[in-house]
């Protein structure tokens, strides 16, 4: 079946989600040959960075699907997963998921007490793990067996896989997970249904430029690589998952393998934001997809300086330089971005702004009793979408904690303009009530300094309240190669920040990337950072 012909059919199939794909894009007529996913680690022999084809996909997936079965895994059994190949992580999901099973994907960058306790509390049938994870996990109770590794499981008989199972819209699909630096993470529930709401509507549209061929740099555990599988799969694309996302390893990646689109989080933007772009041959990309954490102008717009993209004229479609970047804000709970706005060269709406929400989903801006709150006032971010994940795995308490009249608040807070456009211009933890009625945003400050500082190329704004009650503001900058480490850049930051912010400015501190603390997602921790650098001006 042609791919648009095809893709139709996917949209208006109703058992169709999640945990089926692959399984159903093959049933409607998808060529075996065509297409599959393209691993960065050889698999089961396969070599690394030479595309499994849709038919060899899903007899790998088979393979370890009648592995696990032969264990005892069973529907709704969670299994923890613990890999840092992306094709562990992908194919562990996949097979699973055959059974209807439920993959718990872990982080591989956990440390492992926290990894140990995180299975404890899944309350799960067994782990998954490679050899190194494994090594990690030695000594701890996990209260469920090891089965084995993901290396071990495609040695399974493809052929004594059992049938696929039958997935209700409500059936559980996949258990991610938040960020693990400091403490627990939270287990994000996804169903069948919710996982894939987002991607029935997609389908149901044009399929946009720089979605054929795509370099996957989002980390692999994550609910958007789930999405992304699935979005490629039912699209017929071509996908090449890698299992590190430095900045890099992923100019390499599109330099040799020349992906029409590249999908990831900010903090690889800000990754590659270091580099001198213009000495690479980025020329493939016509579209940069960010999701997570919205973007800062100066990433974005180095961005778009390179690449090429397709644009109508009157002489008809023709390749002009500079690409596309769509940003957007979304989180594991969330199920997808819920918002979107698309940048070019020549587009100047920034100011954190995350643009319209997408058509499958409501938003609000509330206040803290949950009332909307008028437009251009700052409020807490509520959604309401199927998207949306079904709560977290074994803690009630906490899912509840995080809805109010209906709406799922998301921790940001965002302002609305009369267009219809929204801001982000913080999580709610990293902002400050500096009294008064004024609020100091943390992310916000950031946006400004990277705009105003062309020879810093990241930084974090840490506002706290002081002992004294006294409201300060510490700065971190990264700097750009070759920038004077020893000028004194206070006042250009007191400058930049604001007269508010500025006033409370106590100091500026240049760092090295290495040393920026970050979650699977990039999110900084700046609990984290302030413990590590400005402990002794906390003091």
């Amino acid at each position: 079946m042609r791919t648009p012909g095809l893709r139709g059919a996917l949209a208006a199939d109703t058992e169709l989600g999640a945990g089926n794909v692959l399984a159903r894009v093959l049933a409607h007529g998808a060529d075996p040959d065509g297409p599959g996913l393209t691993f960065d680690t050889a698999v089961d022999g396969h070599p690394a960075e030479v595309a499994l084809s849709l038919g060899r996909l899903d007899e790998r997936v088979a393979a370890r699907a009648a592995w696990l079965h032969e264990r005892g895994v069973r529907p709704r059994d969670p299994v923890a997963v613990w890999a840092t190949a992306a094709s562990d992580m992908v194919l562990s999901f996949l097979a699973l998921a055959r059974l209807g099973a439920i993959p718990a994907l872990m982080n591989g960058k956990l440390r492992p007490e926290i990894a140990a306790e995180y299975i404890r509390r899944l309350r799960g049938s067994g782990v998954l793990a490679d050899d190194a994870h494994t090594a990690l996990l030695a000594g701890h109770d996990l209260g469920v067996p090891l089965l084995g590794t993901p290396a071990q499981a495609g040695t399974g008989d493809p052929a004594a896989a059992p049938a696929h199972y039958r997935h209700h819209p409500d059936d559980p699909i996949v258990i991610t997970h938040t960020s693990g630096t400091t403490g627990v993470p939270k287990a994000v529930l996804h169903s069948h249904a919710s996982l894939f709401a987002a991607t029935r509507h997609l389908l149901t549209m044009p399929q946009a430029q720089g979605t054929t061929r795509i370099l996957n740099a989002l980390p692999a555990p994550h609910t958007a690589t789930v999405l992304m599988v699935n979005q490629a799969l039912g699209n017929r694309a071509e996908m090449f998952l890698l299992s590190e996302q430095g900045g890099e390893r992923v100019l390499d990646a599109i330099q040799r393998w020349r992906p029409d689109g590249v999908f990831g989080f900010s903090v690889t933007w800000a990754e590659l934001a270091r580099f001198d772009l213009s000495g690479y041959d980025l020329d493939s990309v016509r579209l940069w997809f960010n999701t997570g954490d919205c973007s800062h102008e100066p990433h974005i717009r180095r961005l778009v300086a390179v690449g090429s993209r397709d644009t109508v004229t009157r002489e008809g479609v023709v390749r002009v330089p500079g690409s596309v970047f769509i940003d957007g804000l979304g989180s594991s709970e969330m199920g997808h971005s819920m918002f979107h706005i698309t940048h070019r060269a020549d587009t100047d709406r920034y100011g954190r702004c995350i643009g319209r929400p997408y058509r499958f989903t409501r938003v609000a801006v509330l206040d803290a009793e949950g009332e909307p709150v008028p437009v251009g006032e700052v409020g807490y971010l509520g959604i309401d979408s199927p998207s949306l994940f079904r709560g977290y795995w074994n803690d009630s308490v906490t899912t509840h904690r995080f809805r109010q009249r209906g709406w799922y608040l998301t921790g940001d807070l965002v302002r609305a303009d009369a267009d219809g456009r929204y801001y982000h211009l913080d999580r709610a933890v990293d902002s400050v009530d500096a009294g008064d009625g004024r609020r100091f945003y943390t992310a916000l400050s950031e946006e400004r300094i990277l705009a105003a500082c062309p020879d810093v190329t990241d930084c974090t704004v840490v506002v706290v309240v002081a002992e004294t009650g006294e409201v300060v503001t510490d700065v971190l900058l990264e700097l750009t190669a070759g920038a004077d480490e020893t000028e004194d850049r206070t006042e250009r930051i007191r400058v930049a920040l604001g007269p508010d912010v500025g006033a409370t400015l106590r100091q500026v501190v240049p760092v090295r990337s290495a040393d920026i603390p970050v979650t699977v997602t990039g999110k900084v921790r700046k609990v984290a950072l302030r413990e590590r650098y400005l402990s002794e001006a906390l003091s």
